[in-house]
């Protein structure tokens, strides 16, 4: 059973430039900032950063890892921070914020060597046999 301000154990995810770009590719993110270097600082960005439906996509599967396969997402609110680059890693770390019946939700947040890059909260409902 999940208990209020059970911690998630942290998570690194490396930052490489084939990462980023091939996850905005995959995500259907055709937006040059998330694969051409050259343009992403002519637009005043030091290098391409990862899409924020990739934040997203990290930020479940973050959660659904810890809660187990039969969990089912019902809500991911996050907000972005700083950018992530190639070269750098982003850590994930968790907390369970609140628990009502078999719906546990987790305060989630995505550290860089540049602070912040997400926060927010996922909410997922697990079987009854496992809340």
């Amino acid at each position: 059973m999940s208990a209020v301000g059970e911690q998630l154990p942290q998570q690194q995810v490396p930052l490489t430039r084939t990462f980023i770009v091939a996850s905005a590719i995959a995500s259907r993110d055709f937006q040059d900032v998330h694969h051409d270097p050259g343009l992403a600082v002519e637009r005043g960005s030091k290098d391409v950063f990862m899409n924020i439906l990739t934040s997203n996509a990290l930020a479940e599967r973050y959660v659904v890892d810890w809660a187990g396969p039969s969990a089912r997402v019902r809500r991911i609110k996050i907000r972005l921070g700083a950018p992530n680059y190639p070269g750098d890693t982003m850590v994930l770390s968790g907390e369970v914020v609140a628990v009502e019946g078999t719906r546990v939700e987790v305060a989630v947040r995505g550290e860089n060597s540049l602070g912040t890059h997400l926060s927010g909260a996922v909410t997922v409902e697990l079987p009854e046999s496992v809340s």
